[in-house]
């Protein structure tokens, strides 16, 4: 698995379609991006970023079992190495489960979905306010016809959903819908409050790394702007399924998109977008891949 993903990391540094190995680090060094003063910035975000994250799953776990920091950061980054191949990081579901005895697994499962809800959650909200200052301050060519169309797509998938909870029969898993929305009920409003406001800061602090390193590569846009364009990438972004390894790319394209309105040309939004994904997600599974070579199956609890 280890060797694995760094296969695919070293394969999508060196294989990108959108944006050359050679380009971009060219171009790294012509902006000086990676100055020692640079570099301890962005690596303080992104482990502040991982740090809130981290925070977040603990607090999550907290619910049924209380585990250590250090725990906490083995399982989460551990697991980011292990859901590397996988669409949409769905195998990070199974990698957290195994870290615990069998009783716990199914708990474990539903907290991770927990926490990812009110992580995209977050993401929608401000990608929402984003879109909408985005659409009204930009001359964007939408066809509303397809827009509707989608809409319409979406409210229907919802309405089947809803009357498919309602239905007590129905399982995700082999766990009944009720036995679900019983779970999230026995949840205090404490633990939903604090993993909302840590959910909300971790995407503050990428935010804002981002808007960071269009400044290291010299472009010059306010941090209100910024967030309008950013805040809508990610929403845009984050319904797209891809699997993992190419997150980068469809980031990239939404980013592209999106930075070309507003005037920032190709080369430096696929740098910032390469970077950005080098600081959170590749750095910190190489740090994960420890974890899960030293991993082993925890003793099931002797009755």
């Amino acid at each position: 698995m280890v060797v694995g993903a760094f296969y695919f990391i070293y394969y999508k540094l060196t294989s990108n379609n959108q944006l050359d190995f050679q380009v971009f680090n060219g171009f790294l060094q012509e902006n000086k991006v990676f100055s020692l003063k640079n570099i301890g910035l962005l690596m303080i975000l992104s482990v502040f970023n991982w740090f809130l994250e981290i925070l977040k799953w603990k607090q999550l776990v907290s619910i049924f079992k209380k585990i250590s920091f250090k725990k906490a950061v083995q399982q989460s980054l551990g697991s980011l190495t292990a859901s590397l191949f996988t669409p949409n990081r769905i195998g990070e579901y199974g990698a957290k489960a195994i870290f615990f005895t069998s009783e716990f697994r199914k708990k474990i499962v539903l907290l991770n979905f927990l926490g990812n809800m009110i992580q995209m959650l977050v993401t929608t909200v401000f990608g929402i306010i984003g879109l909408y200052y985005f659409i009204s301050k930009y001359p964007v060519d939408i066809d509303y016809h397809k827009t509707v169309r989608f809409l319409g797509i979406i409210l229907i998938i919802t309405s089947m959903a809803f009357l498919g909870w309602k239905k007590k029969e129905v399982t995700i898993k082999g766990i009944s819908i009720e036995k679900i929305i019983n779970f999230f009920k026995n949840i205090s409003l404490r633990h939903y409050l604090t993993c909302l406001i840590l959910s909300t800061g971790r995407y503050l602090v990428f935010s804002f790394q981002f808007y960071l390193l269009l400044h290291f590569f010299g472009v010059e846009v306010s941090y209100k702007n910024a967030m309008i364009v950013i805040s809508s990438m990610y929403l845009l972004a984050s319904v797209i399924p891809s699997i993992f390894i190419f997150d980068v790319v469809i980031k990239g394209s939404v980013a592209v998109y999106l930075f070309s309105i507003v005037g920032v040309n190709e080369l430096t939004t696929l740098s910032v977008v390469t970077c950005m994904w080098l600081l959170n997600f590749v750095f910190p599974s190489i740090v994960g891949s420890v974890f899960v070579l030293k991993f082993k199956l925890p003793k099931p609890v002797e009755p």
